[in-house]
């Protein structure tokens, strides 16, 4: 059926003010706490290490199925996988594509019942780490694909005759992408431009959406659009399933980047595309909340890769370390050398730790881990593009020179240059750092927002803050007393982490350090009252903090878990060890800088660089940008450019 040239339109982009954009972002986040959640205690000041230790493991059977998969996936990437090609060509190959689908690489999360793998979060991790250390745009497809295409929040929200008509495609043919970003909307949803307006039984889309990854060769996409309410409409954010193929459907461009070169990601716009109402996922206004939600485990394919990128930056700082030699020895037993090898090391054994920790709890779905996946997709990026920045280092010239130069002059072609480039995205992708900061800080203040949100709210009115005073003070006369005092001052506690090396003292310091950083947001709270949501350099450093115990507790967990193996466990401890001497040095100086900082100068700067202030210190410089728009039209209408749609088959 063609599109109806009267079909009425909501207005191209919403005008909302601040406060109705959090209320959005707030409406779409999970209320409430059904389960325990091991990083929501600690940020409360309660170090529940029983939610964690022992180490969770995946069943037997979940365990070979993964590793028979793995041997196969292996042998895929070593012989038919060549990432230089990819590198230069800025493509992987269909023929490549072809074979993951056959391999069962684009079905690993689906259940068997839709001809999927389904492989548990812990070993889909695992391959992609396997695959991205192959390629990185190989590893951001299968990605895309299964952890926020399609697959997951279908298998979250889906209705049965959705799931047998699209999963078996996803399994095997098809290839998914996510569609949320807009020229004009990035982390604020608000501001969604893109409608979809009922219109019998289809929905009518119109709209651009803009960084669709795999959008380029997809077969089925997942659409974020605003249906505008009406009669019989609730309205609201909405996903949707449409068949790519659709008319009206143009994909305007293939996107370039600085990284991840054979990544299919573009430019896609909706004219006058009719989408079946069977389609939708969910019911109207679910939108956000269910990318969140399929969010809330997708996030772990990121540091899935992360880990990756970090093995084999340790492996190429061994190596390299080993051969190059300076003033008598090897580089590696230069002090300045070491250090740097030291951190990848012990970052990589903390990484690995919470990504199977985080990993191990999704799988077996008894505790909340909206945080913990948060805080591995925080954590992970950040200490993965420092690692391979060390990598870069430790090769000196070498480590800016590009694996074609180095092979061309005779030298192994070691793309570290590569590996630092295709990581600076995971920084942005998925909830930037500065997003993440927020939307974990939101998550860790829940509690006390939850009896005194009304108390620090200005738009409240007095009998609504005397009750929440009230119920506040019920909460806090319970909980202050315990973050006095606790096991982490008391010398023998965790004595079953004490092997040789003691980790015992690392996890007493996790402890005190929970509800030292408790105190510290109760007596911001008290402080800023609602202004706290303002304070973003503190909200961060919290976060950070966070991380770090977060990391130290599961670098702890899997080396006990690794010596009650046998496996390398006297080495893991080391590790462990290291890692944690290495992030209490870090906390102490976030702590400091809690109170201690120029974020109040800070703002005073920025508004003197926007208004000019500053403008001359621009002067004597040449800017080789040119004249265009900082963002790009997006008025909805039909598309002037060639679609450059390609599907793989």
């Amino acid at each position: 059926m063609s599109a109806a040239p009267e079909t009425p339109r909501a207005p191209s982009r919403p005008t909302v003010t601040e406060r109705e954009a959090r209320q959005v972002a707030e409406a779409a986040r999970e209320q409430h706490w059904r389960k325990p959640s091991f990083a929501k205690e600690l940020f409360l000041g309660r170090f529940r290490l029983d939610l964690i230790h022992p180490h969770p493991l995946p069943a037997d059977q979940d365990a070979q199925r993964g590793e028979e998969f793995l041997a196969k996936l292996r042998d895929f990437c070593e012989t038919k996988i060549d990432g230089a090609l990819i590198e230069r060509e800025a493509r992987i190959p269909d023929e490549i594509i072809t074979g993951l689908k056959e391999l069962g690489a684009f079905g690993m999360k689906i259940d068997t019942k839709y001809g999927g793998l389904g492989l548990t979060q812990v070993y889909y991790n695992k391959a992609l780490a396997l695959v991205g250390s192959a390629s990185p745009s190989i590893g951001a497809l299968l990605s895309a694909h299964q952890s926020i295409g399609v697959p997951q929040p279908l298998k979250l929200f889906g209705t049965q005759e959705q799931k047998e008509k699209f999963l078996p495609r996803c399994a095997r043919t098809d290839i998914s992408a996510f569609l949320l970003t807009e020229p004009d909307v990035g982390s604020d949803p608000a501001r969604l431009a893109t409608t979809a307006v009922p219109d019998g039984d289809d929905y009518v889309l119109d709209g651009v959406k803009l960084w669709t990854t795999n959008g380029v060769v997809a077969d089925l996409l997942v659409v974020m659009a605003r249906v505008p309410k009406s009669e019989g409409h609730r309205g609201g954010i909405t996903a949707f399933v449409v068949e790519s193929a659709s008319e009206g459907i143009t994909v305007e461009n293939r996107n370039a980047f600085m990284g991840l070169r054979g990544l299919e990601n573009g430019v896609t716009r909706f004219h006058q595309v009719r989408v079946p109402a069977s389609h939708r996922i969910g019911e109207e206004g679910q939108g956000l909340k269910i990318a969140l939600t399929t969010l809330n485990t997708g996030r772990l394919s990121l540091p899935a890769m992360c880990v990756g990128s970090g093995k084999w930056c340790l492996k190429i700082a061994r190596e390299w370390s080993a051969a190059r030699e300076q003033w008598g020895k090897p580089v590696a037993l230069h002090e300045a050398v070491g250090s740097k090898i030291a951190f990848i090391a012990a970052t990589t054994f903390a990484l690995e730790a919470v990504l199977d920790l985080s990993s191990q709890m999704a799988d077996e779905d008894r505790n909340d881990i909206r945080i913990e996946a948060a805080l591995a997709k925080l954590y992970g990026s950040e200490m993965a593009w420092l690692m391979a920045d060390e990598l870069v280092q430790i090769r000196g010239g070498r480590g800016f020179e590009t694996a074609d130069s180095l092979k061309a002059r005779g030298e192994r072609a070691v793309p570290a240059e590569q590996i630092l480039r295709d990581l600076r995205i995971n920084r942005i992708f998925e909830g930037s750092t500065e997003i993440m900061h927020l939307l974990i800080a939101r998550e860790a203040v829940d509690a006390h927002l939850s009896v005194a949100g009304d108390l620090i709210d200005p738009e409240k009115s007095l009998g609504d803050k005397a009750r929440a005073g009230a119920n506040a003070g019920v909460f806090y006369a319970k909980w202050l007393p315990k973050l006095v005092a606790g096991p982490g001052q008391l010398p023998g506690t965790y004595g079953e982490f004490r092997h040789g090396i003691d980790l015992s003292s690392h996890l007493r310091y996790v402890e005190r350090t929970a509800r030292k950083l408790a105190r510290s947001t109760f007596y911001a709270m008290s402080r800023w009252q609602g202004r706290m949501e303002t304070k973003q350099g503190f909200l961060g450093r919290i976060v950070d903090i966070g991380a770090e115990l977060f990391a130290m507790s599961a670098a702890c967990v899997r080396a006990e878990l690794l010596r009650s193996r046998g496996e390398n466990g006297r080495e893991a401890y080391q590790l462990a060890d290291a890692f944690c001497r290495q992030a209490r040095i870090r906390v102490e100086e976030l702590f400091n800088r809690l109170w201690t900082n120029t974020d109040d100068l800070d703002r005073k700067v920025v508004k003197g660089v926007l208004s000019g202030t500053y403008e001359w210190l621009e002067q004597g410089i040449i800017d080789p940008s040119d004249d265009g728009p900082w963002i790009a039209d997006a008025t909805p209408g039909p598309s002037t450019r060639e679609n450059v749609h390609r599907p793989i088959r």
